[in-house]
């Protein structure tokens, strides 16, 4: 898994490319930690994201809760990992924009 963040002003961006999954989820949550709350809007570009387990899953929901409603949204995600959400119900609790 390879991470690229982007802060702007209070808007942290968070790239992410191959997999999220047990053996990097620790990873991946520490690099949102790092910047969580010193921003208002949170992004994850999924664009480059192969795969992500319930490890994965469970940390975006972590995220979520403490951005609230309005502050954090996923974007270019793939019809793979886009079927992740739909299979496990986070499509109707997460704000996502398919690529």
């Amino acid at each position: 898994m390879n991470v690229i963040t982007n802060k702007d002003n209070e808007k942290f961006t968070i790239a992410v490319e191959g997999r999220i999954d047990t053996s990097t989820a620790a990873e991946f949550e520490a690099k949102i930690k790092s910047e969580l709350n010193q921003c208002s809007e949170l992004v994850f570009d999924f664009e480059k994201l192969d795969y992500i387990s319930s490890a994965g899953l469970r940390i975006l929901l972590g995220a979520r809760k403490l951005m609230g409603n309005n502050g954090m949204k996923i974007i270019n995600v793939n019809e793979t990992v886009y079927e992740i959400f739909e299979v496990t119900g986070f499509s109707l609790i997460l704000d996502i924009e398919r690529a």
